[in-house]
Parts: C-alpha cells; structure tokens; sequence
C-alpha cells in the first residue's frame, strides 16, 4: 500500500521543496505525512521535516507519562539528515544536568536554548530522541523523521511566537540531563540497523540481500531516500513510502538507499 502525502503548514517552514513534493501554494510547509488511503490508525509514521527557521524547544512523554494523561501512546522519534545548510545544526539534550528549578527558569528568560546540546549536521547522519529528551531542529535543515504515531508536543520555549506552551507538562516528563551518546551516529555503511526498538526499529539498505531476513516476516515502513523500490504492483521513488505486509517481497533498484522501518526489534 502506497500511503498519500499530505502537506502540513509551520510557521518555521519552506515555500519551496523538493519537485517530488509538489507545489506548496505560496505556503510555508514544514511537514510532510505519510498518511493511509484507509482510516486505521497505524501505530507508527513517517514525516519528511524542512525548516527555515529554528523549531520550539520541546519534549514528548513516554508511554506510562501519555496514558496518565489520557494519550493512547508517547512519543519517541528519529531523524535521518537528507541536507542542511552549512552550519545547521540540531539540539539533543542538555549539556549539563540541571533541576527542575533551573530548567523552569531557562525555559522561561530564553536561556534554555543556550543550555541545549547543539550538534552540527551533515546528510546521513542519525539520531534517536527518546522520549523525554529536550530537542530543537534548527534552520536549514531536511530530514526524515520515524517515530511512534503520536502528535503530543510540550512546547518549552519558542523564541517569542504567539503559540502555546506546555511548561508544566514538559517539565514533568523532561529529562533533566544530556542525552546518551549511542543516540547519534554518522553517516556510517550504507547498509546498517540504525536503531533496535523497543518501539520500533530503522534499517537502511542499499540492496535486496542486504536486509536482515527476519524483517521479511514483518509489516515494513518502506521509504526511499534515493532511487526506488517495490513490492507486488507498489512502487515507491524517492520522497513517498510503502507499507508492506509480513512475508511480502521487497525489490530495492540498484543505486538506490532505502530505509525500512518496522515495529519493536529484531
């Protein structure tokens, strides 16, 4: 199954993107989701994110933290970098600890954003942002973003616009400390497990042979970051993403970069 794309406005969006995206209208979209023909809720989701300007300091429960709230699930995501700008850079963690106290006071006076691990990026980098995770993508910045579907975002600070925050909410689940250092990689093989689980899992591959066998018997996020690849009649280029079954075929192009993504681990 081939998922629709469906354009979402931001005000720290593009005018322009990528051809394979479309017209924008004139509008400043930051978002594009991968969205199924049919209404059935899908536990996980695929974006494409682009940025012009820096997004809110934010954070996002964990499993436990969402139901308290009365949310079916919480929000742990990963980015894999497509392009940015020269001097992009992305914020994951705090680069020391801090209290509750500090943290709130920060977020207040701004200086919560001078606090933030900022980390310089380049195409096929990777990281992985736990829930709880304090994080902010900055400018000129295009990346794909996997993550559990769920769209509950604690707005911590953000840089003056007229929009919501979520100080309470954020702080109580706010991890208060930088974040660990298996979460980023760099560009690495071409053929590597980005991520393991708990809550799903990311494998780029350059070739049909290069997937790992036991994700033929899962339900498989697929999504082209170069090239194509098919399954059965379904066929997916660069910037649009397949849904495959257990035990569907997959068929990888030859100079073609595909991640898969799939629930838990393997």
């Amino acid at each position: 199954m081939k998922f629709k794309a469906h354009q979402v406005e931001k005000p720290w969006g593009r005018t322009e993107l990528p051809a394979v995206f479309g017209s924008t209208g004139g509008r400043r979209i930051g978002e594009i989701w991968f969205e199924p023909v049919q209404s059935a809720e899908l536990p996980l989701l695929t974006k494409y994110i682009f940025t012009s300007e820096k997004l809110s300091v934010q954070v996002h429960p964990d499993d436990d933290q969402a139901r308290i709230r009365g949310l079916d699930r919480g929000k742990t995501e990963c980015w894999y970098i497509l392009d940015a700008d020269e001097g992009a850079t992305l914020g994951l963690g705090l680069r020391a600890p801090l209290s509750e106290t500090e943290l709130r006071e920060a977020a207040l006076d701004g200086s919560i954003e001078d606090l933030m691990d900022w980390k310089a990026v380049s195409p096929g980098d990777f990281f992985l942002v736990r829930a709880g995770t304090i994080h902010a993508i900055g400018a000129g910045i295009s990346l794909l973003e996997f993550q559990q579907n769920s769209n509950v975002t604690y707005r911590l600070y953000d840089y003056g616009r007229p929009r919501e925050l979520h100080l309470e909410d954020g702080l109580a689940v706010a991890l208060l400390r930088p974040s660990s250092p298996t979460d980023e990689q760099g560009s690495g093989p071409p053929d590597a497990l980005l991520v393991n689980g708990p809550h799903f899992g990311l494998f780029r591959a350059t070739s049909d042979a290069s997937v790992p066998p036991p994700l033929n018997d899962r339900r498989r996020w697929i999504m082209p970051i170069k090239g194509s690849a098919a399954s059965g009649d379904d066929l997916a280029g660069t910037g649009e993403c397949l849904l495959i079954t257990p035990g569907a075929s997959l068929r990888i192009s030859p100079e073609s970069e595909v991640l898969i993504g799939f629930e838990g681990s393997i």
